[in-house]
C-alpha cells in the first residue's frame, strides 16, 4: 500500500504511532540507540515530527493531523525503516546522565552506563571534587560535558583524533554554555596532551572486536566505525590507554574506562590485573576503573 493510500486511514497521533510499530516490527529494526522497543521508537518519532515532548499526556495522541503533518510523519518514519539510522540521528537528540546532546553521523550515539558514575559523583572511587577531568576519545562530547556539571569548579578537557567528532563537541559546549570551563583538544589518545595531568580520565573508546564488528545489526554501522572498532581483540586503544594514563594523573587520580564486552578479553589479556569491575543500579557492564598507584604497580605487565 502506498503512502497515498495510507493517509487517509492515519487520522491521529495515536494511529501513526500504531503504524510505526507495526513498520518497525514488520522491518525487523533493531533497537539499541536511547530506546529499546519498536512502540517506544515509534512514539520518540512521531512526537518528534511534530514537535512535541515524548512524554506528551496520552489525551493529546487522539488529535488529529494535517496533512502538512503526516507527510511530516510519514517520511520520518520512512527514513527509519529505509536507511536503518537510528532515531538519535534522525532527530539529532540523545540524552545522557539527564542532559540532551546534539548527535549526528560523525559521532556514537551516547548510551554508556558511564552515566551513572558521573551522576554519583564516581563516589566511592574518586577521593574528592577534581579540579581537572579528561574525556578521552569523546565523542560527542557527553560524558566531559556531564562531569562539568556533576563538578561545579572543573576544567575539563574533551578529545578525540577525529576533527568531525570534536566539531560535534563544540556545539555541545555552546549548547550548554560550558565554554569557560570545557575545550577540545584532537589527539590521538595521549600523544596531544604534552604531560598535561588530570584528576580523573574518564575513556569510553573504541572497544568492539572484530568478530563483533563484522555481526552487529545494520544500526550500527551507520555509526562511525572510527568509534567503535579496535582491533581484532577490541582492545588496542584500551591497551595505550593502560600504558600511558598514569603519566596523565595526579597522584591519587583515578581511571575510568569502558570496554564493554571485551571485559573478557581484557581479564585474559592481563591475569596478573586484578581489574575493578564496576556494577550498575541502571544496567551495563565492562566498565573498570584503576588509581593512579594501580596503573603504576602494573606496568611491569602492560
Amino acid at each position: 500500500m502506498s503512502e497515498d493510500d495510507i493517509r487517509p486511514y492515519l487520522v491521529s497521533i495515536r494511529d501513526y504511532i500504531r503504524w510505526g510499530l507495526s513498520e518497525f516490527t514488520r522491518a525487523g529494526l533493531f533497537f539499541g540507540h536511547g530506546t529499546d522497543n519498536a512502540l517506544d521508537e515509534a512514539r520518540l518519532l512521531v512526537l518528534h515530527a511534530l514537535h512535541m515532548p515524548f512524554d506528551s499526556p496520552d489525551e493529546l495522541l487522539s488529535a488529529r493531523l494535517t496533512m502538512e503533518e503526516r507527510e511530516r510523519v510519514l517520511a520520518l518514519l520512512k527514513r527509519r525503516v529505509d536507511e536503518r539510522l537510528p532515531a538519535a540521528y534522525l532527530t539529532h537528540e540523545a540524552w545522557f546522565a539527564g542532559l540532551s546532546f546534539y548527535v549526528d553521523e560523525r559521532v556514537l550515539v551516547p548510551r554508556s552506563p558511564i552515566a551513572e558514575l558521573v551522576e554519583n559523583g564516581f563516589a566511592p572511587w574518586l577521593a574528592g571534587e577534581p579540579s581537572r577531568v579528561l574525556d578521552l576519545c569523546t565523542g560527542s562530547g557527553c560524558i566531559g560535558i556531564a562531569c562539568a556539571y556533576a563538578f561545579d569548579d572543573a576544567s575539563v578537557d574533551l578529545v578525540d583524533i577525529s576533527s568531525d567528532a570534536l566539531d560535534v563537541a563544540n556545539i555541545n559546549i555552546v549548547r550548554h554554555e560550558l565554554g569557560d570551563r570545557v575545550q577540545v583538544c584532537q589527539s590521538d589518545v595521549f600523544a596531544g596532551l604534552d604531560g598535561q595531568r588530570y584528576d580523573l580520565i574518564v575513556s569510553n573508546p573504541p572497544y568492539v572486536d572484530a568478530r563483533d564488528l563484522a555481526e552487529m545489526p545494520e544500526e550500527y554501522h551507520r555509526e562511525p566505525a572510527l568509534g567503535l572498532a579496535s582491533g581484532m581483540d577490541g582492545l588496542d586503544i584500551t591497551r595505550q590507554i593502560l600504558r600511558n594514563a598514569a603519566a596523565h594523573l595526579e597522584e591519587g587520580g583515578l581511571l575510568v574506562v569502558e570496554v564493554g564486552n571485551s571485559w573478557l578479553a581484557l581479564d585474559e589479556a592481563y591475569p596478573q590485573i586484578g581489574f575493578t569491575w564496576l556494577e550498575f543500579e541502571r544496567g551495563g557492564h565492562g566498565v573498570f576503573c584503576m588509581s593512579r598507584e594501580e596503573l603504576l604497580a602494573a606496568q611491569q605487565w602492560l
